[in-house]
């Protein structure tokens, strides 16, 4: 393994240099600024990062300052990358490295790994792009690459948790610049090794992969049979008075956890809207005129699918929840007139669901 170790990187650093993407966070040693990109880009397309990683580094330059920002700044901030986990997760590591290393992102794997939100993956990418210190790292793309070169046929031994890939990735970065070789391994994954029809003649480690050998990269790594996300069905509910629509602040835990939402409740067979009776109880509103739109409004998470099915619903005069007034804020609730929205915490799925109800 070491021998094929050093022929793997003898040619993948030269092609890297030449090759790369011009991305943004390739311009920088900074491990902060790696550290957000690396979260940034879980389960994110890299031109989605793009249009958010340079804002986000202009408001939270360094641990120091997203440490001491309040949630919902960050959470405003990361609106519209979805995954929010991730940026909770973010904002607690900043403040365990604020709070332990006085500010200093650490320059070991081990250590990393003991920070919120920074698994095996991340510390290894830390470690290695921003201090240059051998420390394999092992994503999707990483995997696929290795698992061709071996020509892996075993689905178990293809997946990016395998022993064998994290042992074969470390002896690659130990074999030369580990900032290079470790960048090296994930650009080829993501634009030469790619998952459908990869790009085989333009491999710079063709010589050495033995699934093009045997004519096998179409079927290495074997795809992976996922079953169907779970779907629910909820009444999003829009209620109004007098011209604004009501807002609430979802708990801390869970989905779009404390993100401005509508009121969702479980939608059974009902066609008409949800019942009054039933929006009383989510909002502590009485309503009337409940009026249901015919189409919902999808929205994919990783492993769940929303089916939110808009409905009006005008709110009995008497029945003011909102004791600061029709626009103020209290206990997590919000009336917003159309085009307003909440300073922060606004997520995506509320901006489709305003958006299909005009507001």
């Amino acid at each position: 393994m070491l021998d094929l170790a050093h022929r793997l990187a003898k040619p993948l650093g030269p092609w890297f240099l030449k090759h790369q993407r011009d991305l943004a966070w390739r311009r920088t040693r900074d491990p902060y600024s790696i550290w957000v990109s690396e979260i940034m880009l879980q389960q994110t397309r890299v031109d989605t990062v793009e249009a958010y990683y340079g804002k986000f580094l202009e408001r939270f330059p360094d641990v120091g300052t997203l440490a001491a920002a309040d949630e919902s700044e960050v959470l405003a901030a990361w609106s519209g990358l979805g995954y929010y986990r991730r940026a909770r997760l973010l904002h607690a590591g900043a403040r365990h490295v604020a709070a332990q290393h006085g500010g200093a992102v650490p320059g070991d794997a081990e250590t990393l790994r003991k920070i919120p939100g920074v698994g095996r993956y991340t510390a290894g990418a830390i470690t290695s792009i921003a201090f240059d210190r051998p420390a394999a790292l092992v994503d999707g793309n990483v995997a696929r690459v290795l698992s061709r070169i071996q020509a892996i046929s075993e689905p178990k031994l293809q997946d990016a948790g395998a022993a064998g890939h994290w042992t074969l990735a470390q002896k690659i970065v130990e074999a030369g610049s580990p900032r290079v070789l470790a960048q090296a391994l994930m650009e080829l994954g993501a634009t030469v090794c790619t998952p459908v029809a990869p790009k085989c003649g333009e491999c710079p480690v063709r010589s050495e992969c033995q699934a093009h050998a045997k004519g096998l990269q179409a079927s290495i790594p074997a795809p992976k049979q996922r079953g169907l996300s779970p779907r629910e069905d909820l009444w999003a509910v829009a209620v109004r008075r007098g011209g604004r629509i009501l807002l609430e602040r979802r708990a801390s835990e869970g989905l779009l956890a404390g993100m401005w939402c509508l009121p969702l409740i479980e939608r059974k067979q009902e066609r008409a809207g949800a019942s009054p009776k039933a929006i009383a109880a989510a909002t502590g509103v009485k309503v009337k005129a409940i009026e249901a739109l015919a189409e919902p409004v999808k929205h994919v998470f990783t492993h769940r699918v929303w089916m939110l099915w808009p409905c009006r619903s005008e709110a009995v005069p008497s029945d003011m929840v909102n004791a600061a007034g029709d626009s103020g804020q209290v206990d997590g609730r919000l009336w917003i007139a159309p085009g307003e929205r909440p300073r922060v915490g606004i997520p995506k799925v509320t901006e489709k669901l305003l958006a299909a109800l005009g507001y």
